[in-house]
């Protein structure tokens, strides 16, 4: 999922709709959907440029009950913002579960410890990296990317420097 979110645009002819099942501005799109798992409705937001839904939610029946309430311009934006904040956790995910760090004390003083995974589909690889308290590389080593990380074997891989 791209999270570019800046310069993203639909289409530059036809950018903005405004209807009861759909909304689009330059960056998202809502679309009321019906909910195959029951008789409700749904409504799906998708970032430009996006072929899936960064958001699926419940959607509110109108008043007869059967049909699905039309979009509205405060709807709109709650959804955007909604949309736009599940994608910033998602963000914040994707970077903890590929960068982590660790402070440790040693003999040489508090070290930070550093695994950095590179995803790359046909060789993913890590960097564990050893910087000092003033953020000075003290040792770096490429490692697979599958490797455990956590104080025990941050602890051994300093041992093994001899700083």
């Amino acid at each position: 999922m791209s999270t570019d979110t800046t310069d993203t645009v639909l289409n530059p002819e036809d950018t903005w709709t405004q209807g009861d099942l759909l909304w689009r501005d330059e960056r998202w799109t809502a679309q009321v959907i019906k909910n195959e798992d029951d008789e409700g409705w749904a409504v799906a937001m998708t970032l430009a440029g996006e072929q899936e839904p960064a958001l699926v939610g419940p959607w509110t029946m109108g008043r007869d009950k059967k049909n699905p309430k039309p979009l509205s311009a405060p709807a709109f934006h709650t959804l955007v913002k909604t949309a736009n904040e599940v994608l910033r956790r998602h963000e914040q995910q994707l970077h903890a579960q590929l960068h982590k760090s660790l402070k440790l004390d040693t003999e040489q003083g508090r070290v930070q410890v550093l695994l950095d995974i590179v995803p790359d589909e046909d060789n993913p690889y890590a960097t564990l990296s050893a910087k000092d308290s003033g953020g000075e590389l003290l040792a770096q080593r490429r490692v697979d990317a599958g490797f455990k990380f956590n104080e025990t074997s941050a602890r051994n891989w300093l041992a093994s420097l001899e700083l």
